[in-house]
Formats: C-alpha cells, sequence, structure tokens
C-alpha cells in the first residue's frame, strides 16, 4: 500500500480505510506493507502524534527527507518522487504480488506508479485527484466546479498550480497500473468522462469501524442529529448549523476538525442545542453514531462515496445527504436515508426521522441490513482479492511465488 498519509499521522478517512484493509489482509494471512509520507502530515501539523504500541502485524514505511517540507512540495509540484525517489525505489523494488495506489499527491505522485514491479498493480481513488487539482472539484475555494478553470482556481483557492497537469504525465504513469478502484459510480464514470484510459471497477468501500449487534440502533435523545467529518467550506457544515440555529426543534452535534472550528464554536456559543465538538478520536465516535436520530452530511463539493455514511449505516443510523457526487449511492440502495437538494427538503427529512411515526425505526434496521449486505468487511475484501486473482489470471501471473 501505498498512500501520502496513515494513521496516526493523517487528517481524514482515506488513511483510516487504508489502515483497516491493510489490517484486515494481515488477519487473512497476507503479509502487507505500507509506505506514506511523514513530511506530508507535518506540512501542515507540527506536533507529532502518539504513535500506537500495539502490533497489527502491518510493516510501516514512514519516509521523512531531511529537507523536510521541501519534499512532498516538491512532489506536488512535479508530480514525481523527488527527494523520496530512493527511498521508494528500494521499497517498490522488490516484487510484491501486489501494489496497490492510494493518494498520491505527496508521496511520489504519478511517477511512483511506474516504480511498481508487482504482478497486480492498483490505484484506489479516494478523490478525484487525477482530475482536480484542489482534489474536490471545488472551484475558487467557494463553491462546486462548474467548469474547468484550473490555473485561477488554485490561485484563488491558495494551492501553488501544478506544473505536471500540463504534459502527459497522467496518461504515461497511467499504463502501469492494471486496473482504478472507485467507491461508487458516479466517481467511475467521473474518471472515464475526465478521460481516464485505464479499467475503472466499482468497488464500495467500507465501514472500519463496526459495533457488536447488541448495540446498535440506540436513540436516547429523539431528534439530535450528528455531523461527523472536516469543518471546511466545501462540506457545507457553515450552512447546516445556520439552519438549525433558526430554531431549537432539532439538535445538532458537530464533530470534526478543520479551519472553520473556531468560527462555529465562537458563533454558535449561546445556542445550546448546537454542540461543536471538535476532533474526536476515529475509535471513539461509535457512541456518537449509535445516539444520533440520523447523520447529516450537507456537502457542498461531488464527495466520492463519503466514509462517515457507511459508519453510520454500520451503528443502525439513518442518514441524511446533500444531492452531491456519490454521497446518494449508499442511501438509494439501502433505503435508509433522505437526498436533499434544498433547505425545504432537509427541513421535511429531519422531522420524518424525529417525528414520523416509525420511520426511524424502519430505516434503523435498514441501514444494518445494508452494512452487512453491501458495506462490510468481509465483503470488500472477498471481492477486492477476487479482482486481485482476475488480473493475474488475465495476465498469466502466478501469485504468492515471490
Amino acid at each position: 500500500m501505498v498512500t501520502t498519509y496513515y494513521p496516526p499521522y493523517h487528517f481524514g478517512g482515506d488513511a483510516v480505510f487504508v489502515q483497516s484493509l491493510a489490517r484486515a489482509l494481515v488477519q487473512r494471512g497476507h503479509s502487507v506493507e505500507v509506505v506514506h509520507c511523514e513530511d506530508a502530515y507535518r506540512l501542515q501539523r507540527r506536533e507529532v502524534p502518539a504513535e500506537s504500541a500495539v502490533d497489527d502485524g502491518v510493516t510501516v514505511h514512514r519516509l521523512r527527507s531531511r529537507l523536510g517540507p521541501l519534499s512532498p512540495m516538491i512532489t506536488q509540484q512535479l508530480g514525481g518522487p523527488g527527494l523520496k525517489r530512493a527511498a521508494l525505489e528500494r521499497i517498490l523494488g522488490r516484487k510484491f504480488d501486489v501494489v496497490n495506489f492510494h493518494n498520491l499527491s505527496l508521496v511520489g505522485g504519478l511517477g511512483a506508479l511506474e516504480m511498481s514491479r508487482a504482478a497486480v498493480t492498483l490505484y484506489t481513488v479516494h478523490e478525484h485527484w487525477l482530475l482536480c487539482p484542489t482534489h474536490i472539484f471545488w472551484k475558487n475555494n467557494r463553491k462546486a466546479c462548474d467548469s474547468a478553470e484550473c490555473f485561477t482556481c488554485c490561485l484563488r483557492s491558495g494551492k501553488p498550480p501544478q506544473l505536471w497537469r500540463y504534459g502527459n504525465l497522467r496518461e504515461r504513469a497511467l499504463e502501469h497500473v492494471d486496473m482504478l478502484l472507485a467507491p461508487s459510480a458516479f466517481t467511475a464514470r467521473r474518471h472515464v468522462e475526465g478521460g481516464i484510459r485505464r479499467p475503472v471497477r466499482v468497488l464500495p468501500t467500507y465501514s472500519p469501524l463496526c459495533p457488536e449487534q447488541s448495540s446498535v440502533g440506540a436513540v436516547p435523545e429523539q431528534g439530535r442529529f450528528l455531523y461527523s467529518g472536516r469543518l471546511t467550506p466545501s462540506k457545507g457544515v457553515a450552512e447546516l448549523a445556520r439552519s438549525f440555529a433558526k430554531s431549537p426543534r432539532f439538535a445538532l452535534d458537530v464533530a470534526g476538525g478543520g479551519e472553520l472550528l473556531d468560527g462555529l464554536r465562537s458563533e454558535y456559543r449561546g445556542c445550546e442545542w448546537i454542540r461543536i465538538l471538535g476532533p474526536v478520536r476515529h475509535e471513539e465516535m461509535g457512541p456518537l453514531y449509535a445516539s444520533a436520530t440520523a447523520l447529516v452530511l450537507p456537502s457542498r463539493a461531488p464527495e466520492v462515496f463519503p466514509l462517515t455514511v457507511l459508519e453510520a449505516l454500520a451503528h443502525g443510523t439513518p442518514v441524511i445527504v446533500s444531492d452531491a457526487g456519490g454521497s446518494r449511492e449508499a442511501v438509494e440502495k439501502s433505503g435508509a436515508g433522505f437526498v436533499y437538494r434544498n433547505e425545504e427538503e432537509l427541513e421535511q427529512a429531519l422531522a420524518a426521522l424525529a417525528e414520523g411515526r416509525g420511520v426511524h425505526e424502519q430505516m434503523s434496521r435498514k441501514a444494518r441490513v445494508a452494512y452487512e449486505t453491501y458495506y462490510c468487511e468481509e465483503r470488500y475484501v472477498r471481492e477486492y482479492l477476487a479482482i486481485v486473482d482476475e488480473i493475474a489470471a488475465q495476465k498469466g501471473s502466478r501469485l504468492g511465488e515471490q
């Protein structure tokens, strides 16, 4: 596994998912190594997180350069390994059965794809980085992208324009990838429409956070809703809080960190029914999911396939999502929630789950069934390994003999 961030040096759900997948494969007898860029984390955070002393069987290579932040900055600009080249070549030069690339933006860029000597090379799409310099189709740091104006968008978003995007590096590098794995049909379609010519397979991710059946579906306080995720403009959390602030009819918990945290705490200090909790450790999120009437995801930019939705379903918690990219797919497949397009539809969904007779109980049951059927670890790993075997067979490769 090659990825920019990996716990505890991480910010979002993609790193949590990579760790969960690595551990799941180890538990099934596979040997797994993870490569990530510690310098990329230090670009945004100076404090060093505490590392877990638990031996989970995963070998982790935490890459650091003597020049620190300069290394990921070079990769961001040039799209290649830069100062991490020697370290990546030393690791990837060994002939693994499978190399699975994840978020590559600051840990080798697309140039790292050419280093794989594996029988099977995969690329899991966690963001829209292959298509968008901001990763999330968030234009000028203020609205969902409606047309490609990438150079000026980068400047207005505070991101240096990436030189490698003005050549054919993407096409050349992706030739070394056997298949892209997309968590949602929306994301797969968007990449094909964006000019990606390699095979793309839809493989929905799963929830690494899973409670015991006995703790599912408890709702001690009806009418209290939950937002979980990054507190950034593209997530729509500021607009969500403003909607709840109009009336104490429904309560809102906001869990997460990000640039809007201090402003939200200040603005809603006087609203007792809105609690800005700040960052919550991933393993401590279970009680918040289990006790919420529903998770609300008000994204303004198109989501790939939000992990928080799957975590809510795992806890038997219904979900309410804005109509943004791949967010709606798990809701429609499970029948365990609502998709809304405006504030009026949001209000209707909140009322249905908080006050509708039997609606919450019915959707809670559907949520758990959907998790166990479509979004659990066992289902994902089984399909993931089947794809590996399929590609190896097509290429005439024999796995497990390296």
